[in-house]
């Protein structure tokens, strides 16, 4: 045991591994200075042989700061997305046992708890953002090795989307009541099913005049969404057209729908709440709203899509436009009648009879060619 004294504390001095050690244990105890040095050649053994010292485990609270820091960076872009993620992280904290529990104690069991504490006061959609958000979390823990294994997290059913869809006769009535930005991007949206973030952040030099290809009117260029997928060139309407061209000869600012300075878009809250003012301001003939109170903006571009669905156009070319990530979303804007699968079949038999002729007049220009040779 190499331990000696110097200067009042005791220090340890040994060779391991063909490398010299020598450190003071900072105790003045002859005792203690050996069980510190005898510890420290273990942990010098273990490290040959590959074993490590587990860290010390963190809470699911002094993980989400980590967590908030990674959505930070990698949604530096999104600021919307940057608080939807603080704001349910903040509300999975407020759930005690979830907060102080160890990252590797998290299990479906816990999960359940704060499912039955939640449900009890929440609506599905709401509790299940926030499941959302934890499973995010500790796939991520998982990817950084802090878990062996992220524990399933199971949404909820029972889930209400908001499918109101705008007739006609609503949509004349609803811009009829509308003041001339909302009236103008309402009818943006309605035309090109943009989402209100990226219809927001369009910039003149998005937009395209000049028709290009099979476009008439123009087109206009979706350069940052939610995923990759809603990276797209969408054509214009004649009537989306006029009115990016109005505002265009009426801009100062870069951006399509600037805000309260030039330089930067309009947030997506004041367009959220001049949209309810003017819901809220529109009533029948019995003084009650004619509008439901799920019809948000966000139901411009379902009323986009359902049209489209309802034109006749497939679940794969709504995916394109939409710039949904997966067809199983778009699939539900398609709703197969008797006369469109009767029209399917009609297509199918006029794709096979023009692909059977091409082929019988190749053949026969084979034959023809074949018997001049035979006979020269």
């Amino acid at each position: 045991m190499a331990i000696f004294k110097r200067g009042g504390v005791y220090y340890y001095e040994f060779v391991f591994s063909g490398r010299r050690y020598c450190k003071s244990t900072k105790v003045k105890n002859q005792r203690d200075a050996a069980d510190i040095e005898r510890a420290f050649r273990t942990s010098l053994a273990k490290g040959e042989v590959g074993i490590v010292e587990r860290k010390k485990m963190p809470t699911f609270k002094e993980f989400s700061e980590t967590f908030m820091d990674a959505i930070r960076v990698r949604s530096a872009d999104k600021p919307a997305t940057v608080g939807f993620y603080a704001d349910r992280t903040t509300r999975l904290l407020k759930y005690r046992p979830l907060a102080d529990a160890r990252l590797d104690s998290i299990d479906e069991a816990l999960i359940e708890r704060y499912v039955t504490a939640r449900r009890a006061v929440v609506q599905p959609a709401s509790c299940n953002r926030e499941l959302a958000t934890l499973r995010r979390a500790l796939r991520l823990a998982e990817d950084w090795k802090l878990i062996v294994r992220a524990p399933r997290v199971r949404l909820l059913k029972g889930e209400r989307q908001r499918t109101f869809v705008l007739s006609h006769e609503e949509e004349a009535k609803y811009l009829a009541a509308c003041p001339p930005l909302l009236r103008d991007a309402a009818s943006v949206m309605l035309d090109t099913g943009l989402r209100i973030g990226e219809l927001l952040n369009l910039s003149w030099k998005d937009i395209r005049f000049e028709p290009t290809g099979a476009a008439k009117f123009g087109s206009v260029r979706v350069t940052a969404g939610k995923s990759q997928n809603a990276l797209r060139t969408l054509s214009l309407t004649a009537r989306a057209s006029a009115v990016l061209f109005a505002r265009r000869k009426a801009s100062k600012s870069p951006y399509v729908f600037p805000g309260k300075s030039p330089d930067v878009p309009i947030l997506v809250t004041s367009l959220n709440h001049l949209h309810s003012r003017v819901r809220e301001s529109i009533v029948n003939g019995k003084k009650h709203h004619a509008f439901p109170a799920e019809f948000v903006l966000h139901g411009l571009r379902h009323t986009f899509l359902t049209r489209l669905g309802e034109a006749g156009t497939d679940a794969f070319t709504i995916m394109r436009l939409a710039g949904h990530s997966s067809v199983t979303v778009s699939q539900r804007y398609v709703h197969p009648t008797l006369d469109s699968c009767e029209t399917a079949f009609e297509r199918l038999e006029a794709f096979n009879s023009r692909a059977n002729e091409r082929l019988q007049g190749k053949q026969s220009l084979q034959t023809s060619h074949h018997r001049k040779r035979r006979t020269a």
